[in-house]
């Protein structure tokens, strides 16, 4: 855990009201939302959105979602098509983000889209969050708040461990309920395109849109979560496996599957994606402290929020 520590707010004791002035300042705020922790910005102030990359080690060509709180303020950055405003009021606030075509005059910072013409746009769900929102006024830039690459933050503590004092506060809401990245769409009218698995499962979305276009690892990079490593623990992680190494931590599925952590207790993939993060940080951990070699994970299932699940667990393993 680095040695200096950000501030730890709690919404009881004017945690929203001290979040958003830090950001109004244009400091590093880290907000719980549904999916996982943000690290937050003023999306409108280059110097604020410069420092989300310094303080993750993020490669500035990876865009960067914006966050608000009603479709009124998306309306005033981005288009919405017919097909993006039926997604928009199916299941926004939620786990889903759209990449829209920028408005002229939006007022964003360029580095929040990495310079293309499109933007990715999500309303959370989080009360917390939204009242952050709420309470400052604009549009926030928030990527997951870890070091780029490394294993996503779902409490307040992975926050701090990965970050320290490179963010200036963290808002402590508990842990993340849903676990995993929110789905990344882009809606036309050749197709809606799914640019990322997340908290959202495509067999909520299909009866809307129809077949989804899978185009989650492109040569060129649209969205957040496209990078083909990502997710990833210090030590290498084996998939599929029969959790039969005695050298490696062994991750089941389900705790029949007789491994040292599992994802769910009954193969519920809701729990499993709500676990998926903070199991791999405790493995992790127990990987450098009992000096094992890898991290062997059992088989998921590759529907609803298993594909989701995978996703991240196959950019976690890759080289």
């Amino acid at each position: 855990m680095p040695e200096r520590q950000p501030e730890f707010l709690v919404e009881e004791n004017d945690g929203v009201t001290r979040a958003a002035a830090l950001l109004k300042r244009g400091a590093l705020v880290a907000l719980p939302t549904e999916t996982v922790y943000g690290l937050a910005a003023d999306a409108r102030n280059d110097a604020a959105c410069a420092m989300i990359f310094e303080a993750k080690g993020r490669p500035r060509f990876n865009p960067l979602i914006v966050h608000l709180v009603s479709i009124s303020q998306v309306s005033q950055i981005a288009e919405l098509s017919p097909v993006a405003r039926d997604l928009a009021q199916a299941f926004w606030p939620g786990a889903l983000t759209l990449v829209l075509p920028l408005k002229p005059g939006h007022g964003l910072s360029p580095l929040v889209t990495a310079g293309m013409d499109s933007v990715a746009i999500r309303l959370p769900a989080h009360p917390t969050a939204r009242a952050v929102l709420q309470a400052f006024g604009g549009p926030v830039a928030a990527p997951s708040a870890n070091p780029s690459g490394r294993i996503s933050p779902t409490t307040a503590a992975h926050v701090a461990e990965g970050l320290g004092d490179r963010v200036a506060a963290v808002l402590d809401a508990g842990p993340c309920a849903v676990g995993v990245e929110s789905t990344i769409l882009a809606p036309s009218e050749a197709g809606t395109r799914l640019l990322r698995e997340g908290g959202l499962p495509r067999e909520a979305i299909e009866p809307l849109t129809g077949p989804l276009i899978v185009d989650t690892t492109p040569g060129r990079i649209e969205a957040p979560g496209q990078l083909s490593r990502h997710y990833a623990p210090s030590v290498p992680v084996t998939l599929n496996s029969a959790l039969d190494d005695a050298s490696a931590v062994r991750v089941g599925f389900t705790k029949a599957d007789g491994g040292d952590l599992y994802l769910s207790h009954s193969g519920d993939l809701v729990e499993a994606a709500a676990a998926l993060f903070h199991v791999l940080h405790l493995a992790d951990a127990m990987a450098c402290a009992g000096q094992k070699s890898a991290i062997h994970v059992a088989p998921v299932p590759e529907t609803g929020l298993g594909r989701a699940i995978n996703d991240r667990l196959r950019r976690a393993a890759a080289p």
